[in-house]
């Protein structure tokens, strides 16, 4: 009976967290370069179940235990995982936009360090320097601010910066064979890396164009539905659990 309402409780606890995690998703739908959190339920514990039988030919007499089966004793969610597939790429005709098609990351100047997203809505500050929408600054290949001299700014799929005709210099990209393991989220669309990139091949950027969220608000909307209808379920189970300890306490008190 405590099982059945622990079991019942973690199942609640587990669901508001996965629903906090799709919550979050949902308000980044329109957030460029937002890389969609996913979140598992799994078993919190484990236990076989057992029952005692008497063997056809026993000795001396002993029972041995047959495994019927496995039993939940609760629920949990997973660690986070971030989903680094391609999103989609909209239209936007900016000159200062651009997108990454491939695994590369734009890389950029924070104030606590290096940084790499996949957010290319770019801007020009008072210095004329490239900036992203949160004032980090944009690097070049060899690690340094961009500095965009006054003129049209074209850029080809190489990440080379032309002004006038005059080639200035080339945007930084960055990309890892492993993003799962090294990078961590810093913030809703940058990262930290862990160690130095290890991909070779980081794709081309087009210009006039911002890669969105690779979320899909159908799917999320079908997936907070059902966490909702689990937590209700799960909710009136611990409600009915509580109800049977209830009457089994009133019914010792008469032994």
């Amino acid at each position: 009976m405590i099982k059945g309402f622990y079991a019942a409780a973690s199942a609640m606890i587990a669901g508001m967290h996965r629903q906090n995690i799709l919550a979050q998703n949902i308000a980044n739908l329109d957030t460029p370069g937002f890389r969609q959190i996913l979140l598992a339920m799994d078993d919190w514990y484990v236990t076989p179940i057992t029952q005692a039988k008497q063997d056809l030919q026993p000795i001396k007499g002993i029972n041995t235990l047959h495994q019927l089966g496995y039993l939940g004793l609760g629920t949990e969610t997973s660690s986070e995982i971030t989903d680094y597939s391609q999103g989609s790429l909209k239209s936007t005709s900016q000159e200062l936009d651009f997108a990454v098609q491939g695994a590369g990351f734009f890389r950029v100047q924070a104030p606590e360090g290096e940084r790499y997203t996949r957010d290319g809505g770019f801007l020009r500050d008072a210095n004329n320097q490239l900036v992203t929408v949160d004032g980090y600054k944009v690097l070049d290949t060899n690690g340094k601010a961009i500095t965009l001299p006054t003129g049209q700014v074209s850029v080809d799929e190489t990440g080379v910066i032309t002004i006038n005709n005059q080639q200035v210099t080339k945007i930084g990209l960055a990309a890892f064979n492993d993003p799962q393991t090294e990078l961590v989220r810093a913030g809703t669309n940058t990262f930290t890396a862990t160690g130095t990139p290890t991909g070779k091949t980081t794709g081309t950027i087009e210009q006039g164009y911002l890669e969105m969220t690779n979320s899909n608000l159908e799917s999320l909307m079908t997936q907070m539905v059902i966490v909702g209808r689990a937590y209700e379920a799960n909710q009136r189970i611990v409600g009915m659990q509580d109800d049977i300890l209830g009457k089994v306490i009133n019914n010792l008190n008469r032994l």
